[in-house]
């Protein structure tokens, strides 16, 4: 007698979310909140209005969830579609800074030791043009090297790095570290 073995296809999360498995999509949501969270509070420094956007993001994946092909690629296009929200809310934004009294520090192991220059580089960071705010929080926040926020932001490499190399430019001359 012949065993007919069938192969299992272990269906993803996002295989189950295209088919309208609500737990499946919170999954996929629980799986990437804390990065596109992240991303957006440390671009505007606003509890609310990272919670905000991130929703809409998510929004925008389930929206999207056909044109998904992996979990890399859903990855990477949280951080496109959240890094270019950021950006178009800032400039239908007539705010430029967050008053620094407004800031709720999110708790940490791993704190500056010197809470006077956190406070100063948060200014200054948030005070550098939209795009080198971006890249700069892609290249230390998320750890990226130039060529992903290339692909995130779609910049060349050399272009990404040269907005790297102003920005970080830019907040040593404001701190005097010429």
């Amino acid at each position: 007698m012949t065993a007919i073995v069938a192969e299992a296809t272990v269906e993803t999360p996002l295989d189950r979310a295209r088919t309208g498995d609500g737990d499946a999509f919170a999954t996929i949501v629980s799986d990437h909140e804390a990065m596109v969270f992240s991303l957006v509070y440390h671009f505007f420094h606003d509890r609310s209005r990272a919670e905000e956007i991130a929703q809409d993001v998510f929004l925008q994946l389930y929206r999207s969830l056909d044109s998904i092909e992996s979990r890399e690629h859903m990855t990477h296009w949280l951080r496109q579609v959240t890094t270019r929200r950021c950006i178009d809310v800032m400039r239908r934004s007539k705010i430029r800074a967050v008053p620094l009294d407004s800031i709720v520090d999110i708790e940490s192991n791993d704190r500056v030791a010197d809470p006077l220059l956190d406070r100063t580089l948060r200014t200054l960071i948030a005070e550098l043009p939209d795009r080198q705010r971006v890249i700069l929080t892609l290249r230390y926040q998320e750890d990226l090297d130039p060529s992903e926020i290339g692909r995130i932001v779609e910049m060349p490499v050399n272009t990404v790095k040269s907005h790297l190399h102003r920005a970080l430019q830019s907040l040593r001359r404001k701190l005097g570290d010429d």
